[in-house]
């Protein structure tokens, strides 16, 4: 019986510390970019967008299109970056181990 107290101990450790990871990555943040920096993305950890930056180079009402790319792909490499950043700070706490699971951040 002590070992099914055992592992929801541990479980709730788990939890407790998968909790404390998202806290923590909603505090880091990563920034993204396109154009040679002329279009920027700031994210938080987890991925979601806080600040776009535009410069005003690169708007031109003729090509819309050119600046709604640049945007996507900064608005893509910076959700990589948090995605890269919370499977890091993942396998500190799993000691590297590979999970069979997409994380739930």
């Amino acid at each position: 019986m002590s070992d099914i107290f055992k592992i929801l101990q541990q479980a709730q450790q788990v939890q407790s510390k998968m909790q404390q990871i998202q806290d923590e990555l909603a505090q880091r943040s990563v920034t993204g970019t396109a154009g040679g920096g002329m279009v920027t993305v700031h994210a938080d950890g987890k991925g979601t967008v806080k600040k776009i930056k535009i410069d005003p180079s690169v708007v031109n009402p003729a090509d819309i299109e050119m600046l709604e790319d640049l945007i996507a792909i900064a608005v893509g490499e910076a959700q990589k970056k948090a995605n890269d950043l919370a499977q890091e700070e993942m396998a500190k706490m799993t000691g590297g181990m590979n999970l069979p699971f997409k994380l739930p951040f």
